[in-house]
C-alpha cells in the first residue's frame, strides 16, 4: 500500500512527457477559473429569496410575517430580502455564515421545525441565536442599509429621537432595541425584561 502511494506521489512530481509545463499550468488556470465561477455562482444562488423560502418551514412561518412589514413593502419601494438581513456582504463573514447554515440543513433533515407547532416551540431558541449573532457583529447587516451617522434625528418622532440618542450614548446596537421588526417575537417568558426594552414590532 505504501509503495503504491509512494509511486503515485513520484508520478505526480515528474514533468509530463506528453504535455508542456505551460500547457499543464494553462489547464490548471482555466480549471481554477471554472471552479471559482461555479463557487461564486452557488454563493449567489443560495443568497436569493427564492432559495431561502424554498423550504416550507421558512415560507409558511417567517416569510408570511415578513410580508406584513415595512421591510417588504413601504413608500420608498426599497425591499430588504432575507439575505440583506441574515447574510453579510463581505466574503469572509458570508462564508462563515454559510458554514453555520450546515446546522440548519441538518435540522431540516431531522424535521426539527417541520410543523407550525414545532416551529413555535423552537422559535425563542432560533431568535435568541440570531440576536446574539447580530449583537456580536454590531448589527452589521442592519448597517448595510441604515447608517446612524446619516440619521437626522430632528425628522424622527420624539420617542424615536430619544431612543436613538440614548442608544448612541449607551453604545447600543440596532438589535438591542429592534427585535421583532421583520418577524413576530417569540414567547418571551423567562427572558430578562431588560434584554427587550424598546422592542418594536
Amino acid at each position: 500500500m505504501n509503495k503504491n502511494i509512494k509511486g503515485l506521489w513520484e508520478k505526480l512530481q515528474r514533468p509530463s512527457a506528453r504535455y508542456s509545463v505551460l500547457t499543464l499550468l494553462g489547464i490548471g488556470f482555466i480549471g481554477g477559473i471554472i471552479t471559482l465561477a461555479g463557487f461564486l455562482g452557488e454563493l449567489k444562488a443560495t443568497a436569493q429569496e427564492a432559495f431561502c423560502i424554498s423550504c416550507h418551514e421558512m415560507r409558511e412561518n417567517v416569510y408570511k410575517e415578513y410580508k406584513n412589514t415595512a421591510h417588504f413593502s413601504n413608500k420608498s419601494g426599497m425591499r430588504a430580502t432575507c439575505a440583506d438581513c441574515h447574510l453579510a456582504r463581505d466574503l469572509a463573514p458570508k462564508l462563515a455564515r454559510k458554514v453555520v447554515a450546515v446546522r440548519e440543513v441538518f435540522n431540516k433533515m431531522r424535521g426539527t421545525i417541520d410543523t407550525r407547532e414545532k416551529f413555535v416551540e423552537h422559535r425563542l431558541t432560533m431568535a435568541t441565536r440570531v440576536w446574539e449573532e447580530m449583537k456580536a457583529n454590531d448589527s452589521r447587516e442592519c448597517r448595510s442599509c441604515h447608517d446612524g451617522k446619516s440619521m437626522d434625528y430632528s425628522k424622527q418622532s420624539r420617542r424615536a429621537m430619544q431612543q436613538h440618542i440614548r442608544g448612541d450614548n449607551e453604545k447600543l446596537t440596532c438589535i438591542d432595541c429592534h427585535k421583532g421588526v421583520a418577524h413576530l417575537l417569540p414567547d418571551m417568558k423567562g427572558i430578562d425584561p431588560s434584554a427587550v426594552i424598546g422592542v418594536t414590532q
